[in-house]
This record gives C-alpha cells, sequence and structure tokens, in this order.
C-alpha cells in the first residue's frame, strides 16, 4: 500500500482534499474548543483562589443563620433518630451547614490560611457543642428509653465508613471548585452525616449510655479527620496552595488516621464475624427439627477474648423449644466452622401463641 502511494502523489493528493473537506464539514476543531452546547465542560476552568477563599470565609462565619439552621438540624436530626425515621434523618443531613467550615478547614490547610484554619476551626467547635447540647436536651426532654437501629447504626463505625468519608470530602472539595456542580453539595452532606453522630451523642449522653456516646463520638472524628485530609489533597491537585504550606497538617492528619483506623478495623472485624455467624446459625436452626423452625435470631454480640470468642446471642422461640443439648451442638458446630474456640451464651425470649376461639358463621 505504501509503494502504490509513492508511485502515486495524485492518491495523496485525493486522500488530503477529503479530509480537510471533511474537517470542514464537521468543524471538529471548532466543536472541541467551542464554547457551547454539551462541550462546554471540556474547557470548565477551576473556581478563582480568591473568589473560592471569600466564598469558604463566609460558609466559616459563626454567624446567627449558621446556628439557627444549625440548631434546627440537631433537634429534627435527634427526633428522627428517636422515632427511628429514615426520612427525617436525611432532611437533617440536608439542613445542616456543617460541611462549611469543614471545607474551609480543608483549603486553608491546603493553602496554609491559618486564619481561616482559625476561624474554620472556632465556627466549627461551637457548632459541635450546639449539637451536642440541643440533642442531649431533646433526648432529656422526650424522655424515650429505646435505642433503635438507627441509633445503633451510628455507634459502630468501621473502615466502610473510613472510605465513605474519603469519597465524600474529595467531592465536598471538588464541588467547591466547580461552579455548575455545586447542586451536589447536599448529596455530599447526606453521605458523609455530620449531625446524626453528633445527635446519638447527645441521646447516648442523656440516656447514661457511655458505648453510644464514644462509638458515635469515634464516627464524627473519623468524618472529620477524612474530610479534612482528603479534601485538602483535591484542592492540591487543583494547584490551590503548596504542598510545602501543607506538609505539616497533612502529616499530622495522617498520624490521625493511623489511629482512627485501629479501632475502625477492630470494628469491621467484629462486623465481619457476626455477619458470618449470623448466617451460620441460621442454616443450623434451618437444619434442626421441626421443631425450631418458629426459633428467630432478633441479636448477635462477638466480643474477641483472650484465646476464643464470646459470642452471645439473642433469640425468640416457643417455650422450651431449645434444649441445653442443642446450646451445646451448636457451640462445637460453630467452633468447628470458623476453626477458633468459642465461648456461646444463648438468651431466649419466650414466645407463647394465643389464637381466638373459632367462630361459627351461619
Amino acid at each position: 500500500m505504501t509503494a502504490i502511494l509513492a508511485s502515486n502523489p495524485r492518491y495523496l493528493i485525493y486522500i488530503r482534499y477529503w479530509l480537510r473537506k471533511i474537517n470542514r464539514r464537521l468543524h471538529l476543531k471548532q466543536l472541541w474548543y467551542q464554547d457551547n452546547g454539551n462541550w462546554h465542560w471540556i474547557k470548565e476552568k477551576a473556581t478563582p483562589v480568591a473568589s473560592l477563599n471569600r466564598r469558604l470565609w463566609r460558609l466559616s462565619v459563626p454567624s446567627f443563620s449558621f446556628h439557627f439552621m444549625l440548631g434546627l438540624s440537631a433537634i429534627i436530626s435527634t427526633l428522627g433518630l428517636l422515632a427511628n425515621s429514615v426520612a427525617v434523618i436525611i432532611g437533617a443531613m440536608i439542613i445542616a451547614p456543617l460541611m462549611g467550615p469543614i471545607v474551609g478547614m480543608a483549603f486553608s490547610v491546603a493553602m496554609g490560611n491559618r486564619k481561616l484554619l482559625r476561624r474554620s476551626s472556632l465556627t466549627l467547635l461551637k457548632g459541635v457543642i450546639l449539637t451536642i447540647l440541643l440533642s442531649w436536651l431533646t433526648a432529656w426532654l422526650i424522655g424515650l428509653k429505646t435505642v433503635d437501629s438507627e441509633i445503633i447504626s451510628r455507634t459502630n463505625p468501621t473502615l466502610i465508613d473510613l472510605g465513605i468519608a474519603m469519597a465524600a470530602g474529595m467531592a465536598g472539595a471538588f464541588a467547591n471548585t466547580r461552579r455548575l456542580i455545586a447542586d451536589a453539595l447536599p448529596g455530599v452532606a447526606i453521605a458523609v452525616a455530620l449531625v446524626p453522630p453528633l445527635s446519638v451523642v447527645g441521646i447516648g449522653l442523656a440516656l447514661g449510655e457511655q458505648e453510644i456516646a464514644l462509638g458515635s463520638s469515634l464516627l464524627f472524628l473519623t468524618n472529620l479527620i477524612c474530610i479534612i485530609f482528603f479534601g485538602a489533597l483535591v484542592f492540591l491537585f487543583q494547584s490551590y496552595g503548596s504542598i510545602q504550606r501543607a506538609k505539616r497538617p497533612l502529616a499530622l492528619s495522617i498520624v490521625f488516621m493511623f489511629l482512627l483506623a485501629i479501632p475502625l478495623t477492630l470494628s469491621m472485624r467484629k462486623l465481619i464475624i457476626e455477619k458470618n455467624l449470623t448466617s451460620k446459625i441460621s442454616d443450623l436452626i434451618v437444619g434442626e427439627a421441626v421443631s425450631l423452625s418458629d426459633v428467630k435470631i432478633k441479636k448477635i454480640n462477638v466480643i474477641p477474648k483472650k484465646g476464643y470468642l464470646h459470642i452471645s446471642i439473642e433469640v425468640t422461640a416457643p417455650f422450651e423449644s431449645i434444649a441445653p443439648e442443642q446450646i451445646e451442638s451448636w457451640k462445637d458446630r460453630l467452633s468447628q466452622n470458623i476453626s477458633q474456640p468459642i465461648d456461646l451464651e444463648v438468651e431466649i425470649i419466650p414466645v407463647k401463641t394465643l389464637k381466638s376461639s373459632e367462630l361459627n358463621f351461619q
């Protein structure tokens, strides 16, 4: 083919002619650089440094509107948690303005702006205290003593929550640098969920449950550190600030994340064991006699001990349907399945089914 083109220069002339004609028809070069239509995003520019600095400075001001909206968000979140309502909790996440000062901290880390960092930190601290106090007061006034699934789910953070916080921090920082995708910020607030963990802290204090308060505090700290660290990285990758100014606070964030990863890893391991055991115990119950068909698992708790696992299971079952011999059998079979010694404790909640007398319909 090359020899034919070399021996016939007219073919090259024809090819160049048609290529120029196709290019003029399709306007490929103009379309690539055009500033309208669906190709506008190709030339999209980041928000100027001065403009972004002013925006995050405004979001970090401890104004009346900030405290008012955050207070309403704390009350709504607490009521939603106590009512075990996902929709109400999501509503509280959307109206919470707590993401602003946290992204401001990430930006100030990247820029080395100590004044903005100080202002964002103080605003965040005031917001955290306000949210916990209002949540505590709301839970104390209502007086509910039950702890439902929405509260429990925020007391045992794992590495999964760390991954969510990483992605949310990057998304929050990037959305602030692009005017066209600013509408994504409410979605970021829902994903990272900053106010509900603080509300759970207040609820835990009102109930006198230290484990609930501590577990939810760990979740909030995980979200906070990850948003600041990965948000700062996104700002740096887009040429905001410099790595020289940011290296000390970034190194400190890495240390904090490493420390947080230790309990998160332990919680993740515990979660995996609990999920596997739930499946195995369900299989055991299904494989037993018909008399165990009404047995339902309510809760499984795994506590790692030195050399063995302590497993406590809460089940509902008809009266005297589970014999001590069956529990010993479960213990031996579970120990073989997970290849680890276990100490099994089963709490049985007796269930008695009553039926109304038969009705004679004429």
